[in-house]
């Protein structure tokens, strides 16, 4: 049985999560949509250009980055979840790592909470268990104020399908279901570009693993490094969303819904 997230259903095709950051400080779009004229904006823009879902953010994690607070977390991503459901049928992610922001964005409308720091929090284990929503897991070495300081793995995939085992092991003690787990390797947080080059040769190994798979590499510095044309990541983002769906991967989380869109329409057909 496939696992649906509102309206949209897993169903062996890749789908397109539309990021939006309401955040002064995210590596890419920081500050861009950070009003809410520009955020109901961007919404528009994006459900026009075929987003399936879109990830609501209100804390940056870029390397370096530090925690805000709960109110204010909460301040930038409610009202941007409001005119989301006032508006629309797109489902709704929360890009959190507190069970509080999680909880509250789920009440406004959020069906699938995204939480970069991997169920390490036992609130939002709890919090997950209690409400029986998906949850996407993604797999961090570190914290973002710490994590690109010299990341070290015996074998990258191998060692962040152990973590992410032994995360959906303790999710599932707490009452989780793995059919409702979404698994995300992490490019970008606690790797180097050796480390994101190995996840993507080998993203067919975190097929099977849950509910679905999902691969968040747009934009991200090591694209820069990959194309040496940090200016304009875009190509490179393109090529990364390919080689997800390809892989198998069941959601990739872009910045550019309309170009990525038209790049994976093909291999969809082949699905």
């Amino acid at each position: 049985m496939s696992l649906s997230l509102g309206k949209l259903k897993l169903d062996g095709k890749c789908h397109l999560m539309g990021i939006l950051n309401v955040t002064p400080d995210s590596f890419y779009d920081g500050g861009w949509h950070f009003d809410s004229e520009s955020t109901q904006k961007r919404i528009k823009e994006m459900i026009v250009e075929g987003v399936e879902i879109i990830d609501i953010g209100g804390e940056s994690t870029r390397p370096g980055s530090k925690p805000v607070s709960i109110e204010d977390e909460l301040e930038r991503v409610i009202p941007a979840i409001e005119f989301i459901k006032s508006t629309s049928d797109i489902p709704i992610s929360i890009d959190t790592q507190k069970a509080e922001v999680a909880k509250k964005a789920v009440e406004a409308g959020a069906c699938v909470v995204n939480d970069v720091g991997g169920l390490r929090n036992e609130d939002m284990i709890s919090m997950i268990a209690e409400l029986q929503i998906p949850v996407i897991i993604m797999h961090m070495q570190g914290t973002p104020e710490n994590m690109q300081k010299n990341p070290q793995y015996a074998d990258t995939v191998q060692d962040i399908k152990k973590w992410l085992k032994e995360r959906i092991n303790a999710a599932e003690m707490a009452g989780i279901k793995r059919s409702n787990m979404i698994v995300d390797p992490g490019i970008g947080f606690g790797k180097n570009l050796k480390h994101n080059l190995e996840i993507l040769g080998g993203l067919n190994e975190f097929n099977g693993m849950a509910g679905g798979v999902l691969l968040g590499a747009s934009r991200k510095s090591f694209i820069g490094m990959m194309t040496d044309e940090d200016s304009d990541r875009l190509t490179g983002s393109l090529s990364a969303a390919m080689i997800g769906a390809t892989a198998g991967v069941d959601l990739v989380r872009v910045h550019d819904v309309k170009e990525t869109r038209k790049a994976i329409e093909t291999i969809n057909l082949l699905n």
